[in-house]
């Protein structure tokens, strides 16, 4: 079994990662570890801290950047289309729905 160890900042507001299975709420521990497909494929990150990774003053939680505004980070999407890649990119990570990550914090 091979174990890796890596330090992560988060805002001192992001709520405490849930277990595995339990519903998501916005930590952004997954995110800020690694790029999720999304980000792999639309942004072409391999590696670090998702670039579309924003943090939410109002709902003091992280969100998906590429769920909340995808012409920030595609150009190229025309804006009459956000809401439909938006749906689509929800359903990709399966935002909101239930932590993935088996992530530890320290």
């Amino acid at each position: 079994m091979t174990t890796s160890s890596k330090l992560i900042w988060l805002h001192q507001y992001a709520p405490d990662k849930p277990e595995v299975g339990q519903p998501c709420n916005g930590c952004g521990v997954c995110c800020a570890a690694e790029p999720c497909p999304v980000a792999l494929f639309f942004l072409w990150q391999r590696t670090g801290r998702c670039q579309a990774l924003v943090w939410d003053e109002s709902q003091k939680m992280y969100r998906c950047g590429m769920l909340i505004q995808p012409s920030t980070y595609l150009v190229w999407l025309p804006l009459r289309w956000q809401s439909w890649f938006a749906r689509r990119v929800r359903r990709w990570i399966a935002a909101g729905v239930a932590c993935d990550s088996s992530a530890t914090i320290e």
